[in-house]
């Protein structure tokens, strides 16, 4: 048990900077890939949200198919492909606007593609961290996940309005592909044996999907939680996509002014990510599901409150209390 204890922080530190490294190029491309089409294509509020669904549609497609997969495969080789997948997909809208060929549909499949590869890429890290910590430490092990997410959350949306502004969206999310570049690279210096479980029975795709869902939707604590998680993430990627619309042509903020108040809205990641676990122990992991899933909706209804002339408050604290408490559900969840 020493021992193990003893290896487990050069592997840990290694993922955590690769996904530090992605996490900060995500950000970037979180805000270029909408401010594209909005500032670039000049796109409808109809166009934006519909690439906000595209790139959630992957996750209601794939994250049970995907986990059946992962199951039978190293998930090392997954993480390292899907992060090439995203670097390769996001590389080619730059491409494209140098030559003047950028579409939404352009987007619109790079949107799809990136969703594809975050869905593998997720369940596979949720496979293999557990064969990088002990067991008792997978909760502290997440929790440093989303610290590291936090503090990239903190300085990518600054760092991407001002990189939008000085050299354009679709060049912004070059960064983004390097970074995924970057990341795939140190994923692949990890270098601990991993072993895939041998499978019982005969594999069979279609019973073990069945099986998946009728257990997922069969549980008492699991369903409300499954249903929870894909409702409330599919209606912020359109709230969000909608939000970049109503602050760039009714609020009249720059790409530099929206990022910036990303950037201070996500105080609340860290100061979820570092209480998650105090609120947790201080109150049991159910009832802090309960509020936090109480909070992070309500809390953007400060959004479309907020006035013509003093927008900034009411977006900078309803993106605080929605951060706050969506990382406070994830962590212990």
């Amino acid at each position: 048990m020493a021992e193990r204890r003893a290896l487990a922080p050069p592997r840990l530190p290694a993922t955590l900077v690769a996904q530090t490294v992605s996490q900060l190029g995500s950000q970037v491309s979180q805000l270029a890939l909408p401010l594209a089409a909005i500032l670039v294509l000049d796109a409808s509020a109809f166009e934006v949200a519909l690439l906000g669904t595209v790139e959630f549609l992957p996750f209601l497609l794939f994250a049970l198919p995907a986990g059946v997969w992962v199951d039978r495969l190293p998930r090392k080789p997954i993480l390292v492909l899907g992060d090439l997948g995203r670097a390769a997909a996001l590389a080619s809208v730059p491409l494209a606007y140098a030559f003047d060929a950028l579409t939404i549909w352009q987007l619109y499949a790079v949107g799809f593609v990136v969703g594809v590869c975050t869905v593998f890429f997720d369940v596979a890290y949720q496979s293999y961290l557990p064969s990088l910590v002990e067991r008792s430490q997978l909760v502290d092990g997440n929790s440093k996940f989303e610290v590291s997410r936090s503090g990239a959350a903190l300085a990518a949306p600054g760092l991407a309005g001002v990189l939008i502004g000085a050299v354009t969206a679709p060049y912004a999310i070059l960064l983004d592909a390097v970074s995924f570049v970057g990341s795939a690279g140190l994923i692949v210096r990890i270098r601990r044996p991993e072993v895939v479980p041998e499978p019982t029975t005969q594999p069979s795709m279609r019973r073990e999907l069945v099986e998946g869902l009728r257990y997922l939707l069969g549980h008492r604590f699991w369903r409300p939680l499954a249903l929870t998680v894909a409702l409330s993430n599919f209606f912020n990627t359109l709230a969000f996509s909608i939000f970049l619309v109503y602050a760039v042509r009714d609020l009249n903020l720059s790409a530099t002014v929206i990022g910036l108040v990303l950037g201070i809205g996500n105080v609340g990641w860290l100061l979820g990510a570092v209480a998650a676990n105090r609120l947790s122990a201080r109150f049991g992991v159910g009832l802090t599901l309960v509020g936090s899933a109480m909070v992070f909706g309500p809390a953007l209804l400060l959004v479309p409150a907020a006035s013509q002339s003093q927008p900034i408050p009411f977006l900078v604290v309803a993106l605080i209390l929605a951060s706050f408490a969506g990382i406070v559900f994830n962590v212990p969840g």
